[in-house]
């Protein structure tokens, strides 16, 4: 096992290696700073790795950034939300595994991508008006948690739903990051045992992420120092450009 481990990593070309340093990079920088961030790391996994491959690697690397980004705004998160979210998600988890049994891939990512886009859209479109509706009643946790169990489970891409409720719940920049922090590792924790089953995450790939973890940690920081520099005013519309940009990418 440990002899083909390392012969798989050493396979890797040196293009694909830089290719995936980068998507490193942009996965500990979603994971403590800029949310969208993330499409980045996921298309450029997909473009260099396999299918299966490009997944489970990716996995083991997020839930490192989640444990990262947990322990950095460890004090920041609002666990009154994230428990009233709990129902809609596992309900969404179970509809998406059934989902990702019955149609193709291609075309699960392209309809969940014009799904995506049109509740970003209404959810920007609420936000304008005067006076927005709350969308923390159970109808709003409802619709949310549910679509995004459902898109990460049949996706990976619950990031732009997750974002567009807690940016539509006007949280803090800080709270923001700490809450879909402890979010996002919850879920991906309960991903992993369905990703070992389903042979996403392999002794091969391990080698590939204990490459990665450093470039990880050190971009995970690099985004906690400028998070933590960042007004408001300039990180919702950035994280709102980087989410649309998320759920069109699942359309190309």
């Amino acid at each position: 096992m440990l002899s083909s481990g390392l012969a798989y990593a050493s396979s890797l070309p040196a293009s694909t290696w830089a290719i995936l340093v980068v998507a490193a990079a942009a996965t500990g920088i979603a994971k403590t700073a800029l949310p969208g961030a993330a499409t980045l790391a996921v298309a450029l996994f997909a473009a260099v790795l396999p299918a299966k491959e490009s997944t489970g690697t990716m996995l083991v690397l997020l839930l490192i950034g989640d444990v990262l980004a947990i322990w950095m705004y460890r004090h920041d998160a609002d666990w009154s939300e994230l428990r009233r979210l709990v129902p809609g998600v596992l309900a969404g988890v179970v509809l998406g595994a059934v989902f990702l049994h019955l149609v193709s891939d291609e075309a699960a990512r392209r309809l969940i991508g014009a799904l995506l886009l049109v509740l970003i859209a209404a959810t920007l479109a609420l936000m304008r008006l005067p006076e927005p509706p709350e969308v923390q009643g159970p109808l709003g946790r409802a619709i949310y948690g549910t679509a995004a169990g459902f898109t990460t489970m049949a996706a990976n891409a619950g990031g732009p739903v997750t974002t567009m409720y807690f940016l539509a719940s006007r949280f803090s920049v800080m709270t923001f990051l700490g809450t879909t922090a402890w979010f996002f590792f919850t879920v991906n924790l309960v991903k992993l045992p369905l990703s070992i089953g389903l042979g996403l995450i392999r002794a091969e790939t391990l080698w590939v992420d204990l490459a990665l973890v450093p470039v990880v940690i050190v971009s995970a920081l690099a985004g906690r120092w400028l998070a933590a520099r960042m007004d408001k005013r300039i990180f919702d519309p950035l994280v709102t450009i980087l989410t649309v940009a998320s759920a069109a990418h699942l359309l190309v």
